[in-house]
């Protein structure tokens, strides 16, 4: 099977990747490592009027979504850019709302959250205390949603920020809330929500493998080493070629995730699962050549490169390890009479 992208979509990743590369994302990250969230929730704005949070947005809630397809074009033009804040958590919170939404159409949450969201007037974050007692960004998000067991709560505060490999990742432990829904529905809301979660985080580590690769590549054409270019030795190709394939083996995968994504649950969650342990494998195997290749510099905070290096290692596990996703992939697939059933 092929995974093209049509014009539209092209265009939009062209449209993206210009706005980004026009807006410096390198001191946007930095400000927001430092705690100054203020150019960041700029770009915020930039990136809603372009419509990337409507992706995850239903027509009815002043979206044009579920587009799995094009959130994983618009997130892997985030990730080539390390464009910080919480993201990929903004838009599994749409995900689960809009699924509780659909399952219950008196719940309030969706209206009341769903449409900021869209217009980027709300960033979002959501933790799954199953998975972490951590929330990415509350100290700066508009809303904190709390995943807990089969209940849903809106945390009213957080902890202090603690430290992460990656500085512009600011976790803090969420609050208590008010509980926004409680049962089943949540439960399956939430599985959704975090397959979304992890179909993003895939996205944005592909983007950033291949931003990596390029900046290495550039780099090895320029160092040179007794008189010539480090890129023409053997073990600097073979490192780099090695990259190239990891990142266009990961590709398909991460589009054919997107395509499982709005279907079968134990499908798509096996589809989401390849895609997002290819992609972060990809994207530190970009890390390691890059650091690698640009020798001591590459260790400096002072040089770009260390804001993309470090996020590739903390992309890896967030919203499912390698060994989390791996597990899931050889899942066997239940009987077509039990996936019945379960329907």
């Amino acid at each position: 099977m092929h995974f093209r992208l049509d014009d539209e979509q092209r265009q939009f990743a062209a449209a993206l990747d210009g706005m980004l590369t026009a807006a410096g994302t390198p001191a946007v990250v930095r400000a927001w490592a430092a705690g100054d969230p203020a150019p960041g929730r700029a770009l915020w704005s930039r990136l809603a009027e372009a419509g990337v949070f409507g992706l995850a947005v239903p027509e009815r809630h002043g979206g044009f979504g579920p587009l799995p397809a094009e959130l994983v074009v618009a997130f892997v033009a985030l990730g080539r850019h390390a464009v910080p804040g919480p993201l990929v958590e903004t838009v599994a919170a749409a995900a689960l709302l809009d699924r509780l939404g659909a399952a219950d159409e008196h719940a309030e949450a969706p209206g009341v959250w769903l449409p900021g969201i869209a217009s980027g007037k709300t960033a979002a974050t959501l933790c799954r205390t199953a998975d972490s007692p951590y929330a990415l960004d509350a100290d700066t998000a508009d809303a904190v949603f709390v995943l807990d067991d089969d209940a849903l709560h809106r945390a009213e505060s957080a902890g202090p920020v603690q430290p992460s490999a990656d500085p512009a990742r600011r976790l803090a432990r969420p609050g208590p809330g008010a509980v926004l829904a409680q049962g089943p529905a949540v439960v399956a809301a939430a599985g959704h929500a975090a397959r979304t979660a992890a179909l993003a985080t895939a996205a944005q580590a592909l983007g950033l493998g291949r931003a990596l690769l390029e900046a290495t590549v550039a780099h090895a054409r320029q160092r040179t080493q007794f008189g010539v270019a480090i890129g023409s030795f053997q073990a600097v190709k073979h490192r780099l070629a090695d990259t190239l394939v990891a990142l266009e083996f990961a590709e398909p995968l991460l589009y054919a995730a997107a395509l499982a994504l709005p279907g079968d649950p134990a499908e798509a969650e096996r589809a989401v699962a390849a895609a997002k342990v290819s992609a972060c494998e990809a994207a530190c195997t970009a890390a390691r050549a890059a650091l690698r290749i640009h020798g001591a510099v590459g260790y400096t905070e002072e040089l770009d490169l260390s804001l993309w290096i470090r996020k590739a290692r903390c992309l890896r596990t967030a919203w499912g390890t390698p060994a989390d996703c791996r597990a899931r992939v050889l899942t066997p697939a239940p009987a077509p009479s039990e996936r019945s059933a379960a329907r």
